[in-house]
This record gives structure tokens, C-alpha cells and sequence, in this order.
């Protein structure tokens, strides 16, 4: 069974125009793949282990090769449960807004945690990072206030750029994306672009 996992990022619910495109896009997939298992992660109610002292010298010791003592072990099995988790998915779809022109914390904690050398990525020292979660296509559905296609813009784009960035980095090739920009428009501006990025959803959905 294919197995896709959605993260959700945004805690305004039925007034997110991130989740509703994303939502839509869920609704046309599970019609086109109705034996697939759709699974969800709503990092509002996730406990995600706390990335701190004892979880970061654990790192080090990973990537170092070296052992870890009971705490560093106990903190690093936290992390390689999430990773797991994540990692069992076939499919992903990430919904999320723009924040101060990057991304919700709850979401950079969910990245803190996954982005682990021997989980998502290796390093070695002649070939550099190689990036584990491979041959797996994501859509990342974004929605942010202002719109930042133009040049003048792109600079303050720290949300799609660095997801694009992080998630080229642990191995993904298969990047889709959808848009919805700009929200704080006239209002029926913004309900034609999510009209529009309603249907660009349910059209990737077909072929995802």
C-alpha cells in the first residue's frame, strides 16, 4: 500500500487558505488512489521531542562515529522515531504560510528534528552531504500575504526557497509546488487565485 503523509502547519483551520488548497488536493488524490493510506500530521498537536543539549552532543557523536552515554542515547531515540515516522511515507504533502517571510516555527521545529545525519542525510569527507529521503515526490502547498514572484520581491522569500533548499538537501528531486499569493488582496482577487490554486491542486492530484 502507497502511503502519503500530509504535515500541516498552520493553526488557523477553516481559515487557512493553505490547508483548504491542500485539502482539495487530498480529496482528488484519495479519489484517483482510493487504496492508498493518507496520513496526517498536524504539528499543533505533535509533542516533537526538544531539540537540546543532550539531542545536539548526540548528533556529533553520530556524525563523528562515536557512542553516546544514556541521556545523549535516550534524546537521539526521540529524534530517530520522528525520522522514522517520516520516512515511512512512499508520498508527502506539506501545507504551510508564510511567517515573517519564512515558515511557522512549529514546522522549523519538525525540520530541526528530521534533518539528521544518518536519518535524511550523510556525510562523507571526499564526497561531501548526500541526501537520503530519495525517489519520493512532495507537493508543498504555500500561501503567503504578499506576492513575491517579481525580482524586487524574490530577496525576502524565505519560505519557499529555504523548504526548497532544505528539502533538496535530504534528497528529494520531485518538488511541486503551489502558490497562493497575494491573500491580503482585494477579496475578489484573492478567491479568484484560490480558485486557481484549487484547481491547479486538484489537477497535480491526478498525476502525483
Amino acid at each position: 500500500m502507497t502511503k502519503l503523509l500530509y504535515i500541516e502547519s498552520s493553526p488557523r483551520k477553516s481559515r487557512s487558505k493553505s490547508i483548504r488548497v491542500a485539502s482539495e488536493f487530498l480529496n482528488a488524490y484519495r479519489e484517483k488512489n482510493p487504496s492508498d493510506e493518507v496520513f496526517t500530521i498536524d504539528l499543533w498537536e505533535k509533542t516533537l521531542p526538544d531539540y537540546d543539549g543532550d539531542t545536539i552532543d548526540a548528533k556529533y557523536q553520530v556524525m563523528h562515529g562515536k557512542g553516546v552515554d544514556e541521556k545523549q542515547k535516550n534524546a537521539w531515540q526521540g529524534i530517530v522515531d520522528v525520522c522514522d515516522e517520516f520516512k515511512s511515507a512512499d508520498k508527502y504533502v506539506i501545507s504551510l504560510p508564510m511567517w515573517n517571510f519564512g515558515i511557522p516555527y512549529k514546522l522549523k521545529h519538525y525540520i530541526d528534528v528530521i534533518a539528521q545525519p544518518g536519518q535524511t542525510f550523510s556525510f562523507d569527507p571526499e564526497s561531501g552531504y548526500s541526501g537520503l529521503v530519495t525517489g519520493k515526490p512532495i507537493a508543498l502547498v504555500y500561501a503567503r500575504g504578499g506576492a513575491y514572484g517579481s525580482d524586487d520581491a524574490k530577496g525576502m522569500d524565505f519560505q519557499k526557497r529555504y523548504m526548497e533548499m532544505l528539502l533538496g538537501f535530504i534528497g528529494f528531486t520531485d518538488i511541486q509546488s503551489i502558490v497562493i499569493e497575494p491573500t491580503l488582496a482585494a477579496p475578489d482577487d484573492v478567491a479568484a487565485t484560490e480558485a486557481a490554486a484549487i484547481e491547479a491542486a486538484k489537477s497535480l492530484a491526478m498525476t502525483f
